[in-house]
């Protein structure tokens, strides 16, 4: 008998339970999480389709007037450093925060970053070892040609374009600085591969160290503690970098505005992250009342 009551109690509790998953279950309804858009753009210059991962900023609308500030994150791709980039555009442009404007994040999908980051080696080791290498000249033009205008013309852009890259994206960013600085007005240089090359980049010559450079541009160079750069001659990252940083402060240009920053705590792979986060202190210092 005892057996029997102890079954139906089973039985019924189990039943009770049941209903109430089914019903809990019945209300349950998932919807996709939405960071942004993706678009496609056919490239001439690069001869191939690119990917583009778009962040929309809070209240964004077509129809509106209002125009945002486009920033340019290379390695864009979802699984790179597009969501947390475009995470910390989002919290710094809060209004409890307030220490970025609303603006666009574009990330770049990669593709092939050795051949799209670098010019033309003569290290013999480098042109085996990278064999792709060499063709940023490519991607600066699809920047400059395609990229910018198909921004401008389908979105609410205003002037004011940010670049952000690190490592080999930080050596694009600094080459385009010295060749085609009006492309971009400020620049998040991140642990450059200066070493390409041997460190060739440092003397390269350019119209931001002139006196009559007339565009205001303001430059962000940060660096971890990484040591040794994977070159025959022994290069030190750090060194590397704040050279470059100290070449660009002797332009007699006084349009130029530079600003170094070392993070001893940091490395090559954590660094991105905080040095974006300063640079929008750089770019936007808060006004204390």
């Amino acid at each position: 008998m005892n057996k029997i009551i102890s079954l139906t109690l089973l039985l019924f509790t189990s039943t009770i339970i049941f209903s109430q998953n089914n019903k809990s279950q019945s209300l349950v309804t998932s919807k996709p999480f939405i960071l942004g858009v993706i678009d496609e753009i056919q490239s001439k210059e690069l001869g191939e389709k690119r990917i583009l991962n778009i962040y929309l900023p809070e209240g964004y609308k077509a129809g509106d007037a209002t125009k945002y500030p486009v920033i340019y994150l290379l390695d864009g791709s979802a699984d790179e450093d597009f969501i947390h980039i475009a995470g910390l555009v989002q919290f710094n442009s809060f209004e409890w925060v307030n220490q970025v404007p609303k603006s666009i994040v574009v990330g770049i999908a990669t593709v092939d970053r050795r051949r799209d980051f670098t010019f033309p080696t003569t290290i013999e080791k480098d042109k085996k070892r990278f064999a792709t290498s060499g063709y940023s000249d490519k991607f600066i033009a699809f920047i400059e040609k395609e990229l910018q205008p198909f921004m401008d013309k389908k979105y609410k852009t205003t002037e004011s374009k940010t670049i952000i890259g690190q490592s080999l994206g930080g050596l694009l960013e600094t080459e385009i600085l010295l060749k085609k600085p009006n492309l971009f007005n400020k620049y998040v240089i991140v642990s450059p591969s200066i070493w390409w090359d041997n460190g060739s980049i440092m003397n390269q010559d350019s119209v931001i160290f002139q006196e009559n450079f007339s565009q205001p541009t303001e430059i962000y160079i940060a660096v971890g503690k990484e040591g040794l750069t994977p070159t025959e001659i022994p290069r030190v990252m750090e060194v590397d970098a704040n050279l470059m940083a100290e070449k660009i402060k002797a332009t007699k240009s006084k349009n130029i505005k530079i600003y170094f920053d070392y993070f001893p705590l940091e490395n090559h792979a954590t660094i991105l992250h905080p040095a974006a986060s300063n640079s929008f202190k750089f770019f936007y210092p808060q006004i204390k009342e």
